[in-house]
Formats: structure tokens, C-alpha cells, sequence
């Protein structure tokens, strides 16, 4: 693709050939591929996300249902959220070239690397994909490129802050409290410094891109800290 990024039309005939779906409205399908760094962008795609995010987990849990009739909720729930994570929609953008479309920054588009402005995008067009043609055209969407996946996804991903609670839950009563110590950067690419602390035992902290990667970061460094992981175990944060 050339170094033009495509609109209207162009945009919409692009994106059908990756979605299955023609857009009856092209300014939705452009707020869902603008970001929120986009200079003199009039809307971006944050609202979109957060809609898209419960679209594809709903139609995600659906798949994962059909696909195993027989699996306890136990063996599905890791699937489920390591098929709906900021990496699984972050590969999907890439598998899709999503980047050549994305309206943002582009020191961010750059530094990112496929990261979460990618995952957001993905999110944003699923929503869009439902507003504009209903949940059929965001489940062609989801269907055509996490049913391929949903085999690959058999071990069950890290999961520090659980992990956590699960192991002071098994010694006594104590339970872990999360703090914001600190949020520096702009608005569009912030960094969270987080702290955990439980009765009994020094806190520890962690940094991530959103809070919860910080919540999860602080809980790796205790449970790692405690002994309770390996330095080589997994369990470093996903943003």
C-alpha cells in the first residue's frame, strides 16, 4: 500500500475485503480508525472500543461454547480471555494490515509496534461492524478471524493478580489492596505506577501502560518476591 492513508470510498472498499461488510456509513467506519492522538481529529475511536470489547467477548464466548459443548466453565474461562486480550486483537490488526488505515500519531504508530493502539482499533471496528450492519456483520468479522484461533489457546495464560489472592486466600485471611501511586504521560499513552499491599508483608510495586498492567505488574513482583514464582515463571504484564 502506498504511504497515502485511504478515506471514503477508497477506505470503505479496503476495509470490506478484510470485514466482510460494506459501510452504509463511512464517517463510522473512520471514527473507529482514528485514534485518540490523530492531530485535529474531531472524534476518536475510544466509545467505540469500550462497545466493541463486550461485542467480541459475547460473540468470542458464543464460539468457545460451540466449539467445546463438554468443557467446564474452568477449562473455557482461559481461552476466553486469552482470545479477547489486548494481543489477540493486536495480532488480528496485524494479520489484517490494520495500521495502514489507523489515523493516529505517528511517533505513536510508531513506537507501538502493533501494541494496544492496534488491539484498540480492532475493538473499535467490531463495534462499528454491529452499529452499522447489526451483530451478523460483527460476527462474520469475529468468526472469520478468532475461529481459526480458538484451538491454539490450550494453556492457561498467567494470571498474577489472581494468582496472588488465590495463594494468600491458601496461608491465612489477608487480601491484596491496589493503590495508584502515580500517572504520568499524555492522556492517549499513559504510564501507571501501582502498588499492592497486603497485612503482614512489605508492598511492592509495578508500571504498566493501563492500570490493570500495573496491578498485574506489582503482583508479579510480590508473588516472585514471596517465592511463590520462579524469576523464569510467567506472569509479566499484558497491557
Amino acid at each position: 500500500m502506498g504511504l497515502k492513508r485511504p478515506t471514503g470510498d477508497a477506505l470503505n472498499a479496503a476495509m470490506a475485503d478484510r470485514t466482510g461488510h460494506a459501510f452504509k456509513d463511512v464517517r463510522l467506519l473512520e471514527t473507529a480508525l482514528t485514534h485518540a492522538s490523530a492531530v485535529k481529529a474531531k472524534a476518536n475511536n475510544e466509545r467505540l472500543e469500550f462497545l466493541g470489547d463486550r461485542v467480541l467477548g459475547l460473540l468470542v464466548a458464543d464460539l468457545l461454547l460451540r466449539r467445546f459443548p463438554d468443557a467446564p466453565e474452568g477449562e473455557i474461562a482461559p481461552r476466553f480471555n486469552a482470545l479477547v486480550d489486548a494481543r489477540a486483537c493486536a495480532e488480528v490488526g496485524a494479520e489484517i494490515e490494520l495500521a495502514d488505515f489507523i489515523r493516529a500519531d505517528a511517533a505513536l504508530k510508531a513506537r507501538a509496534r502493533g501494541g494496544n493502539y492496534l488491539a484498540d482499533a480492532v475493538e473499535a471496528l467490531i463495534a462499528a461492524l454491529y452499529r452499522d450492519g447489526g451483530l451478523d456483520a460483527a460476527r462474520t468479522f469475529v468468526h472469520r478471524y478468532w475461529e481459526p484461533r480458538l484451538g491454539m489457546v490450550v494453556a492457561k495464560p498467567a494470571n498474577p493478580k489472581s494468582e496472588l489472592q488465590e495463594w494468600l486466600a491458601s496461608i491465612g485471611e489477608a487480601r491484596p489492596e491496589y493503590f495508584i501511586d502515580n500517572r504520568e504521560g499524555p492522556d492517549h499513552q499513559p504510564t501507571f505506577t501501582v502498588s499492592v499491599r497486603v497485612e503482614g508483608f512489605a508492598p511492592s510495586s509495578g508500571r504498566g501502560a493501563s492500570r490493570r498492567a500495573a496491578e498485574e505488574a506489582a503482583a508479579s513482583v510480590f508473588l516472585r518476591r514471596e517465592g511463590v514464582w520462579t524469576p523464569e515463571e510467567p506472569g509479566e504484564n499484558r497491557s
